[in-house]
């Protein structure tokens, strides 16, 4: 029953999105079955810090990187802190439990020269309406920088051909504009109008499914994957790599961080500074290679 509160808070009160909600739920859930198993008497008002911290140390034992259990923690300090507000615990045991420290990866991005060739070479795609689609997927992402979920939830009202503007709402329905240039405004026509001759269009969405429905995040993830797999044999090929490779052509190609941050809706530059370590290691091997006594 407090479970069902909180995340009835966290999607009435807060506003959180429903993968949110759904990822905090998967945490909690897991956090009770661990010491429901553990102490088959325990309730969430006795647990106390000692088996918060077993609970991490347990999960970084099964191998679980660092963000995934950290981000456990987060659902069930949040969660805490909201039965304490509300008079359901007396105290807070998660509040002092430290996650393990993550090392920050270098975001993986795909060449430019990889992605010219994907996009520019005519033999790697298709004539039907489905290749049509795979590949304004592709031009959408890498072109503009957007989130998968921001992409699925554009609507065609969201597009403006005549300022060459996406409306864009982004995580805690935070909107923000997105520029675009004319090959992507080129792109987007003719793959509207193809798509307006399908049979079904049961949507207001922009980019719909074979049923006439907008798209789910795990068809638009197969197709960026199998997309992908046509230019590089990396092992992550996801709509947030092509979002990675998005900045990071940018900062290449001379934009400064600032815009590149407004650009991608994050809160603050410390997110979008990953980018520059990224083309610096570029720079690094650049150096490499090319000077005689590197």
């Amino acid at each position: 029953m407090i479970i069902e509160d909180f995340l009835n808070y966290l999607r009435f009160e807060r506003n959180r999105s429903d993968l949110t909600v759904r990822n905090y739920e998967r945490s909690l859930r897991h956090f009770e079955s661990y010491f429901k198993n553990r102490e088959s008497h325990l309730l969430w008002e006795s647990v106390d810090s000692d088996i918060i911290r077993d609970w991490v140390e347990s999960m970084m034992d099964k191998g679980d990187m660092a963000s995934t259990v950290n981000n456990c923690l987060c659902a069930v300090r949040s969660f805490f802190r909201f039965a304490l507000a509300r008079g359901f615990v007396n105290i807070d045991p998660a509040h002092n439990v430290k996650g393990p420290k993550k090392q920050k990866p270098l975001p993986h991005f795909v060449r430019e020269a990889d992605m010219d060739r994907l996009i520019d070479l005519p033999q790697m795609w298709g004539d039907s309406y489905a290749e049509l689609r795979a590949r304004t997927l592709i031009i959408l992402f890498y072109e503009t920088g957007i989130r998968l979920a921001e992409l699925i939830g554009l609507d065609d009202k969201d597009v403006d051909f005549v300022s060459h503007q996406l409306k864009v709402t982004g995580k805690r329905n935070k909107q923000r504009i997105v520029p675009f240039g004319d090959e992507l405004a080129e792109v987007l026509r003719n793959y509207m109008a193809e798509r307006d001759q399908q049979p079904l269009k049961l949507d207001t969405a922009l980019i719909l499914d074979n049923k006439g429905r907008r798209m789910t995040r795990r068809q638009v993830e197969t197709i960026v994957k199998n997309s992908l797999s046509r230019t590089t044999t990396m092992k992550k090929r996801s709509p947030h790599v092509l979002r990675h490779s998005f900045a990071t052509a940018m900062l290449n190609n001379g934009a400064g961080l600032e815009s590149v941050r407004r650009l991608l809706g994050h809160e603050s530059v410390a997110t979008t500074e990953i980018y520059t370590h990224t083309t610096f290691e570029q720079l690094k091997k650049v150096y490499e290679n090319a000077h005689p006594r590197a």
